[in-house]
């Protein structure tokens, strides 16, 4: 059947989040990365806290949320986030919630990378199929920011996040919103992402087809033999791989 839309993960797909060079400081006796430090300081203007203090009740916050929002797979919003670790902290104040928020999404914004070529691969795809993404991500606004700011956004016929769904993938819910909102079956939709759980198993349980983007997996081979759910349709080393598989409409996408 013919692929009339892709839907794309965002990072690690579209652009790269080197996690792995994310700035480190010595504080409190350990390495931690550096934007730790810069939530610490701005949450001791409110209240004087010990590092490990600040560790254990981020550590809180994120179990709280992992057993009751991650396991069931809803997303958790950076502005819940952090407004619970505000709460939880005793400190009335909006401001240094939405301070938190800036902070973090501030020093992931600085570990993102887009390989030029991506841009060009979008476009000529955005003339061959409607072209969306559909990622799991805790703040939206960030997001958008990174599309705009590659000129990705430019080529895209709708953005679904899961912190608008409330849902993540792998759950049908977000990949359903992605389908309505490009207006395609899921037979004739292709995924990509680089997650075989939340990508791949998520996409194919509700019958689209999926290319698996290996770019940034170690020993993909590895990965895939220890994946217990379904192949990828395809297994792609570049974006560029995906003008071999979509082939050029027989007329403009509307």
């Amino acid at each position: 059947m013919t692929i009339r839309a892709v839907t794309f993960d965002l990072f690690d797909t579209l652009v790269d989040l080197f996690v792995e060079t994310t700035p480190k400081a010595e504080w409190g006796g350990r390495v931690v990365p550096r934007s730790v430090v810069d939530l610490h300081a701005r949450v001791s203007r409110h209240v004087s806290l010990e590092p490990e203090d600040f560790l254990d009740h981020l550590r809180r916050v994120d179990r709280r949320f992992r057993n009751s929002h991650y396991a069931e797979g809803r997303e958790v919003s950076s502005d819940l986030r952090f407004g619970a670790l505000v709460e939880r902290l005793g400190i009335d104040s909006p401001a240094l919630r939405e301070d938190l928020v800036a902070t973090h999404m501030g020093a992931l914004r600085g570990q993102v990378g887009l390989l030029a070529h991506h841009v060009d691969v979008v476009a000529e795809l955005g003339r061959r199929a409607r072209v969306a993404v559909c990622s799991n991500f805790s703040h939206s606004q960030t997001a958008l920011s990174v599309l705009a700011e590659s000129e990705l956004d430019q080529h895209l016929h709708a953005i679904v996040i899961s912190e608008d769904v409330g849902i993540r993938k792998p759950r049908r819910e977000i990949f359903e919103a992605a389908l309505e909102a490009v207006g395609a079956a899921p037979s004739e939709t292709l995924h990509v992402g680089d997650n075989l759980e939340a990508d791949v198993r998520g996409a194919s349980e509700l019958g689209l087809r999926t290319a698996w983007i290996t770019r940034r997996i170690p020993d993909p081979d590895q990965a895939l033999g220890d994946f217990q759910g379904p192949s990828p349709d395809w297994c792609i080393a570049d974006l560029a791989e995906l003008l071999d598989i979509v082939p050029p409409a027989s007329s403009s996408v509307s």
